[in-house]
């Protein structure tokens, strides 16, 4: 198994997929009128794909998974990129955000989805232009565990009191933060999906979620070609079959 997908509900996924597209310095995969999906590719490191789905509602706040952007030294002139994108600033200091201790500039993407750009930090070190995935959640060890198992990412130093990173020791940080409160009924606007390989067993990987403290969630209409899950704070995820 593996994270494959970052997704992200849009009201225009075309016009959002081409901010974060621009943002991240992404590969166009599809432009579709009802879906977008654009791939960052970390050199020695993982592979993220980012699709944008159609949704006709606005985003639910409060957002418990964001991107956090490295802005480094050139911090003030990565914002300002962004704002030349269709990025709007919030106000917002950071820490209200999740709590974090590190310094960084709150913007929010054209549909209002918060993301950080942040302050130099060693432990961002080779991530390229994605610093983070920062995940609320209520135990962040027992989140690390159910996670690092589900993605193959491993513990490392970091900000955030959990800290998960691809094996290359490349790409983003999964940043595990303590919520601020219990996950509601809403559907995140921002989930991950984890993309089984051949041998693996979906019974067998929807046995394991539950044994770490997940769960499995009714599909709506029409049988899809993925299971949706719960990790143990009730954040959305997909599982998705193994490619032929």
């Amino acid at each position: 198994m593996y994270l494959e997908n970052v997704v992200i509900d849009a009201r225009e996924p075309q016009r959002l997929g081409r901010f974060w597209e621009a943002v991240l310095g992404g590969e166009r995969l599809t432009d579709e009128p009802d879906g977008f999906e654009t791939r960052l590719a970390v050199e020695g490191g993982p592979v993220l794909d980012l699709c944008l789905q159609r949704v006709p509602e606005p985003p639910p706040a409060p957002q418990r998974l964001h991107l956090d952007l490295r802005g480094g030294a050139r911090q003030d002139q990565e914002v300002e990129r962004l704002l030349g994108l269709g990025a709007r600033r919030l106000d917002l200091d950071p820490r209200d955000l999740d709590r974090r201790e590190v310094p960084g500039v709150v913007l929010a993407d054209p549909e209002g989805h918060p993301c950080c750009v942040l302050e130099d930090r060693a432990a961002y070190a080779g991530t390229g232009p994605l610093a983070a995935l920062s995940l609320d959640c209520a135990e962040p060890d027992r989140a690390a565990e159910f996670w690092s198992w589900l993605t193959g990412w491993t513990d490392v130093a970091g900000v955030a009191p959990r800290s998960l990173r691809h094996p290359s020791r490349r790409g983003p940080l999964l940043e595990l933060r303590p919520e601020a409160a219990p996950k509601g009924p809403t559907k995140n606007r921002m989930h991950l999906d984890i993309r089984l390989e051949t041998g693996d067993d979906p019974d067998d990987v929807a046995a394991g979620i539950a044994a770490r403290g997940g769960r499995e969630l009714p599909s709506e209409g029409a049988a899809l070609p993925w299971r949706i899950f719960a990790d143990p704070s009730g954040n959305e995820l997909c599982v998705l079959p193994a490619r032929s």
